[in-house]
């Protein structure tokens, strides 16, 4: 059979519903526009489209347009209200750059002389914290050395010896629940639970705070809120620092236990420097993955043709993870410009923010031989949805095992599946993505595990 699958393609009228799907269209005016923006970039982009739910096979197929040839590489999207950036710790600006094509979306992730991730996702300066979050909101030099301090951790020996066996475990218990009655909610009971359950196997939390944790994240993430954002993160970071506390007392072997003893350079660790990291490991490992479990089954419920590709050829559940993350572009990320420079023949200035739109650069045909085909054996499939550069996710190797392996496992025992009869299958193309999607299958034929 073919290792190929093509990937929805919609009428442009039906794609016009969702998202303009011309320039022209997109343009808008700016009264406060800076003077190093030229008028004609400035264009309308919901940036987290979580204004923007669907129900395409493809949710992102919208917006793989801005990748093409004759988009401009620079475009400018007016600020709307209080932006994430702004309450994140970002500072306030009248807009930020959007850069669409890959080549242009790597020199923003990989070129730090020229972009800073400084600031980036400290949600704590709601609510007057000034630690950073790290590493993610430093920049090298300061960066590098806590990165490497976490990353024996996360690498994929570490994952192997440690975390597969567990991931393997949980996997298997999980469809055990629901196999043999041939229906789940894949995103709710299955998608939200698994990778929370690994994330705090690694860290040590006690399992009793599962609904606590992402009941709070939620509101951090999801709810726009400011009120509801406040009180999750007081929840959070009180829970974090009894927990490091309990640490300090009683050490074992998890991986918040490691930072609370460690050491850089022969020095102990600060009060700032334990929060930190354990803060931005706990904002980060909890619905990236899900996100793109619940995304995957409902691509592949609604184009079978993967299922039967997966299951007749489990050598290829390595490229086909692949090709899910580069067709599941859920996060759009910012970085900020450090100094003057030109770019493309527009005057860049100190301080401008940048959006890399994943959403587009992962279908740049410059970069991906017919982006539009799910091919899982693509060679050099360097995507962006695990970001690029000294930042790209240090979580990365963990998420593709777990989906490596839950391909695995389920295929070994689930028969082909489908949604639900009356099941809403609309999505936002975010990490906010799906809630819920029920499939079902012939309960008669699972093998057993």
């Amino acid at each position: 059979m073919t290792m190929q699958a093509t990937l929805a393609r919609t009428p442009k009228e039906e794609l016009e519903k969702i998202f303009p799907q011309s320039l022209d269209a997109l343009r808008t005016t700016m009264e406060n526009r800076p003077d190093n923006v030229p008028e004609d970039r400035v264009v309308r982009l919901p940036m987290g489209m979580n204004a923007n739910a669907n129900d395409l096979v493809d949710p992102y197929e919208p917006f793989d347009w801005l990748a093409s040839a004759d988009i401009p590489r620079l475009l400018y999207n007016p600020a709307s209200g209080m932006e994430l950036s702004e309450v994140a710790g970002g500072g306030s600006s009248p807009g930020n750059w959007v850069v669409t094509h890959y080549d242009d979306i790597d020199r923003v992730y990989c070129d730090n002389e020229c972009f800073s991730n400084k600031g980036t996702a400290e949600f704590q300066r709601l609510i007057g914290e000034t630690f950073p979050s790290i590493p993610l909101a430093l920049d090298p030099p300061d960066h590098t050395q806590y990165r490497m301090f976490l990353w024996p951790n996360f690498t994929p020996v570490h994952i192997t010896k440690v975390l597969e066996p567990q991931i393997r475990k949980v996997v298997d218990e999980m469809i055990d629940e629901f196999a043999m009655k041939g229906e789940v909610d894949i995103a709710w009971d299955f998608a939200r639970v698994f990778p929370v359950r690994i994330f705090m196997g690694l860290m040590g939390f006690p399992d009793e705070k599962f609904d606590e944790f992402l009941e709070w994240e939620w509101a951090i993430l999801h709810s726009n809120d400011f009120e509801r954002m406040q009180w999750a993160l007081r929840n959070v970071l009180g829970f974090l620092r009894g927990f490091i506390e309990e640490k300090r007392a009683n050490p074992d072997e998890f991986l918040t236990s490691r930072i609370v003893h460690g050491e850089i350079k022969g020095r102990k660790l600060t009060d700032d420097e334990i929060i930190g990291m354990t803060w931005f490991l706990w904002l980060g490992g909890l619905d990236t993955v899900a996100a793109t479990i619940a995304q995957m089954f409902r691509r592949m419920a609604l184009q079978p043709e993967i299922q039967t590709m997966i299951r007749d050829n489990p050598d290829c559940i390595n490229g086909a993870v692949e090709e899910f993350l580069r067709t599941q572009p859920i996060l759009n990320t910012g970085r900020r410009a450090v100094k003057d420079f030109e770019w493309h023949g527009v005057q860049i200035r100190k301080g401008d923010p940048f959006t890399a739109f994943n959403q587009a650069g992962n279908f740049d045909p410059a970069q991906f031989a017919n982006p539009r085909t799910f091919d899982p054996t693509r060679v050099g499939n360097r995507h962006h949805t695990f970001v690029a550069g000294v930042h790209i996710c240090l979580g990365a190797h963990l998420a593709r095992r777990e989906l490596r392996v839950l391909l695995e496992r389920w295929f070994a025992r689930i028969p082909e599946f489908r949604v639900k009869p009356g099941t809403d299958t609309s999505l936002y193309p975010t990490l906010l993505g799906i809630r819920n999607l029920h499939i079902e299958w012939d309960a008669s034929k699972v093998k057993k595990g």
